[in-house]
């Protein structure tokens, strides 16, 4: 066998053992057998709520024992391959193995991360919030970038985005904005993403060329479903209406049917604007505060609170968590991780797998390259 292939079949090897040694294989494959039972049973139906945890519990372990399945069996078949072109001679075939070698090693990779996910909040969609900070339409600009860049990562990974609020900027950009994104550990991948994010470039509304510092707020929620229980005080909530901004056209709303509650005791805001009727974007809009508050909690737990008040106080200098320099130099750089790369269109793209995992792994004490790049 090449040493090439040799060397990326021990790192999967080494990955899928540490997979399993984080599942605890034995433990699992019982745990899974019980809860196939459990699921079988037709007298679980009886309680739904618990038949709806006892099946989601099941599908997730289902989920996660597949993967290294998944990830043995493709091994086996690219390390038969390329054993096969080498005896042949078969340099496009041996080519065609290494590739699928590396693909297998990335998804390994990944799951590795993925494994880290153990928040109870971890497995579930996330609100996105982005507010764009002082500097009018050169910040707007740049909070349209990032409402731009979540977008794009979250489609890459095959979630599904949805505007659940939408303020547009006077003149470019949006000065606020919300959406759900829903797949499977959205908000464990997501949730590192909130704090301060700063662009550097040269102006391209400013005639003079000069370059310029702008500054945008980026919130992450976990949506809270019916097992984690919130109490919301309603006579602590004030509820507003107004009419919805968009792009006009004949779905424009005529009537108030946007809202807009805020939390008084803690000044959290949240807005609904998507659904057609006032009465759907209540609803949607008591979700999204409920996501707000358990937020806080959690972070309260994690001692980052101070952290995130900072975040949402002062959007500008001194807390910002990642920069991205456009002039005179090509740069993203997470200033808790040291993670950078020149890549930065990738970036805005949405290639953000690297900052993400960095931050994930920094969060549970374990170190991962230190560049982007590499």
């Amino acid at each position: 066998m090449r040493p090439d292939v040799e060397a990326m079949k021990a790192d999967i090897e080494q990955s899928v053992a540490l997979l399993r040694r984080r599942l605890d294989w034995d433990v699992a494959l019982r745990k899974l057998d019980e809860l196939n039972a459990r699921v079988e049973d037709p007298t679980l139906w009886d309680k739904p709520d618990e038949a709806q945890a006892v099946s989601r519990d099941r599908s997730q372990l289902e989920a996660k024992i597949n993967t290294i399945k998944s990830m043995e069996q493709d091994l086996e078949d690219g390390v038969m391959l390329a054993e096969m072109a080498d005896e042949e001679g078969d340099e496009a075939a041996l080519e065609d193995a290494r590739a699928s070698l590396r693909g297998i090693k990335e998804r390994a990779a990944r799951a590795e991360l993925e494994a880290l996910l153990s928040g109870e909040a971890d497995g579930n969609d996330a609100y996105l919030e982005v507010n764009s900070g002082a500097g009018g339409t050169e910040s707007n600009d740049w909070a349209g970038m990032l409402l731009r860049m979540y977008s794009r990562w979250a489609k890459a990974h095959n979630y599904e985005v949805t505007i659940e609020a939408h303020e547009e900027g006077e003149q470019a950009g949006v000065k606020s904005a919300t959406i759900l994104i829903s797949g499977p550990n959205a908000y464990g991948w997501l949730k590192s993403e909130s704090g301060v994010h700063r662009l550097v470039r040269i102006s391209p509304y400013d005639a003079a060329a000069k370059r310029h510092t702008s500054f945008a707020s980026i919130g992450v929620s976990p949506v809270v479903d019916d097992a984690i229980e919130i109490d919301i005080n309603p006579s602590d909530v004030r509820t507003d209406t107004y009419r919805a901004s968009g792009a006009g056209g004949q779905h424009i709303n005529k009537t108030d049917s946007a809202v807009r509650l805020t939390h008084v005791p803690t000044n959290t805001v949240v807005a609904c604007q998507a659904g057609r009727s006032q009465h759907q974007n209540r609803e949607q809009a008591w979700k999204m505060l409920r996501a707000r508050l358990y937020e806080l909690e959690l972070q309260k737990r994690e001692a980052a609170a101070q952290a995130l008040a900072d975040a949402k106080t002062d959007i500008g200098w001194g807390h910002q968590i990642r920069s991205y320099v456009l002039q005179p130099y090509q740069m993203v750089k997470d200033l808790r991780t040291e993670v950078e790369t020149s890549d930065t269109q990738g970036v805005l793209d949405g290639d953000l797998d690297a900052f993400m995992g960095a931050a994930l792994a920094s969060r549970v004490g374990e170190t991962r390259g230190s560049s982007a790049d590499a």
